[in-house]
């Protein structure tokens, strides 16, 4: 299936040139067994490919960007168990692909014609850069940090999932004072009682080590959860109010407007009315969201479960990113997570 997809997606997005293709992974022990299918595919069918080995999925649809690819291909399954796994693909905007796009690659991946052959001089080959593409992507949110925030002890829990790949490099680049758990991944780990999703054991290793704050990532980072000092989880809604807030008094807040979806808590829909934001509701999922903020021109917006978008710095959610513009958030207000 994967070597089916890795052709159609080659097929149907590469057009009359020869497409160049970005894939990322997480840490799953069969990621790696899919992405050498995948590269079969693309490759067979005249696509060239950038590895880019183990990062999040934000990390994917930005270096697309940056690296003008055709696509961008993430193996993972996100905040599922290790035994799932799953295939996403970006297009050359860094966006999810349309429904058209999918509805094209999906027919000929279930289509019984036998697949068309590429003349052996047209195979695609895989690919190196100078530059190392994981560093460019810190880089990228080193600058969306601002600064970032040096006043504060942190405890990040990289759910032994991609973020194990970037978080440490990305706040010691920072300077930030963190420790890191679940930072280990063995390919059948990740997410297993830790993470975004199993937020017990941060929640008692914050209180218990007398850290200001824990960050929680899932297994492929593009999703962020909190745990202020006092053991309390602070999700989706609460980060991106407090975000929203803090860009509203820097005149950075479009419209002051932050884009949620119908699962958002009422407590959000009160906050947003006694503060003189206005919240703007989509069905549930990130793609609803993010069309509602393209069409709009907003500039915040996300889901309770984590997964926040900021389009001044990316074109999907981004983990590691929220994480950042809440702590830059936290530094200017000189308050703690809980006030």
């Amino acid at each position: 299936l994967a070597v089916k997809v890795g052709r159609a997606a080659a097929e149907v997005l590469g057009g009359e040139h020869r497409p160049l293709v970005l894939i990322g992974k997480d840490t799953r022990i069969s990621s790696d067994m899919l992405e050498c299918a995948l590269i079969a595919g693309l490759t067979a069918a005249g696509a060239d490919v950038l590895r880019l080995g183990v990062v999040p999925t934000p990390a994917v649809a930005y270096l697309s960007v940056l690296h003008n690819a055709d696509a961008g291909i993430v193996i993972s399954a996100s905040h599922n168990p290790f035994e799932h796994n799953g295939i996403k693909i970006f297009n050359g905007s860094g966006y999810k692909l349309s429904d058209e796009l999918e509805a094209a690659i999906e027919e000929h991946v279930l289509s019984d014609e036998e697949p068309k052959n590429t003349s052996f001089d047209k195979l695609g080959r895989i690919i190196c850069v100078q530059t190392e593409p994981v560093e460019e992507y810190i880089e990228h949110l080193a600058m969306a940090a601002e600064g970032g925030n040096h006043n504060v002890r942190i405890l990040v829990d990289c759910a032994n999932g991609a973020a194990s790949a970037v978080a440490p490099k990305l706040f010691k680049r920072l300077n930030m004072n963190a420790d890191f758990i679940n930072c280990e991944p063995d390919g059948v780990n990740i997410n297993n009682e830790c993470g975004s999703t199993h937020m017990d054991q941060l929640k008692e290793k914050v209180v218990s080590g007398g850290y200001d704050l824990g960050i929680a990532f899932d297994g492929d980072a593009d999703r962020c959860l909190a745990v202020d000092e006092k053991g309390n989880e602070v999700d989706g809604d609460k980060i991106m109010a407090a975000c929203a807030q803090y860009e509203r008094e820097r005149g950075m807040l479009n419209q002051n407007a932050i884009v949620a979806t119908v699962m958002s808590n009422m407590g959000m829909h009160v906050y947003c009315r006694e503060n003189g934001l206005k919240l703007v509701c989509t069905d549930v999922g990130d793609r609803h969201v993010l069309e509602k903020m393209l069409e709009c021109g907003y500039c915040i917006g996300g889901e309770q479960s984590g997964h926040i978008i900021f389009t001044r710095f990316a074109t999907t959610g981004d983990g590691e990113l929220a994480a950042l513009r809440l702590l830059k958030a936290l530094d200017e207000k000189k308050c703690t997570l809980s006030e």
